[in-house]
């Protein structure tokens, strides 16, 4: 079990990593959020949440990243309807002037919450009835700059309709997280998903992105889609 002590310190790491893509130090905790504790403390719990498991160290520097299962503990808390952001206003007035029941209007709302999401969306309407648009989104994310990284995201998007067909049955209805091992995208991706039913069919929307992303909102954001169908 995780103390509440480190659960908050690795619950403040993650926020800052998804702020800045930079490995997050005990200095940076210390000094830019103003904790009431010890720089020696924080160092300390630091080094224990590595020795646990939840953060490592990148390279050199002093600062430590999030792994996989610091991410899950996080995603325990945040699935909680409580703490989901919802929309900021401005985003859902985009959303809701674009948004119709037509093929052209479909398109133009995933396209937009791709470049909210700041990753790559996928839109299957039925099973073996594809969009997906973004993938620009997901090249400019730190994580994909290299080489490597980009042919195992192209690789993704030219298996996404196999990958979908494999999953589309077995998915439950709602909004689902998917990282890491989980990922059927595969596990250098997070994807946030939602199955909804309309017209006796069922659909699934989802973004994908690095395991560094804003989980709160791209769960707001599957959340409006599955609204607009209920």
């Amino acid at each position: 079990m995780i103390t509440e002590r480190k659960k908050f310190l690795l619950e403040t790491i993650i926020k800052e990593y998804l702020k800045t893509a930079q490995p997050v130090s005990s200095g940076v905790l210390v000094d830019k959020y103003k904790l009431d504790i010890s720089p020696a403390t924080v160092r300390n719990e630091m080094m224990e949440l590595e020795d646990e498991g939840y953060i490592y160290q990148p390279h050199t520097s002093a600062g430590r990243v999030p792994t996989e299962i610091a991410y899950e503990l996080f995603l325990e808390e945040i699935k909680d309807s409580k703490k989901v952001r919802g929309l900021k206003d401005a985003d859902k007035k985009i959303l809701d002037s674009i948004f119709k029941k037509d093929e052209l209007a479909y398109r133009q709302t995933a396209k937009a919450i791709a470049e909210l999401a700041g990753g790559s969306v996928f839109w299957a309407f039925h099973k073996n009835d594809l969009y997906h648009t973004g993938l620009s989104n997901l090249f400019s994310q730190p994580e994909f700059k290299q080489a490597s990284a980009v042919c195992d995201v192209s690789g993704i998007i030219d298996r996404m309709e196999e990958i979908i067909d494999d999953i589309f049955e077995d998915l439950e209805e709602g909004e689902q997280i998917l990282i890491g091992a989980n990922n059927p995208f595969g596990n250098f991706l997070s994807t946030v998903l939602v199955k909804y039913k309309h017209n006796n069919s069922h659909g699934i929307f989802g973004i994908l992105g690095p395991m560094r992303m804003d989980y709160s909102r791209n769960l707001s954001l599957v959340e409006f889609i599955k609204k607009k169908f209920e």
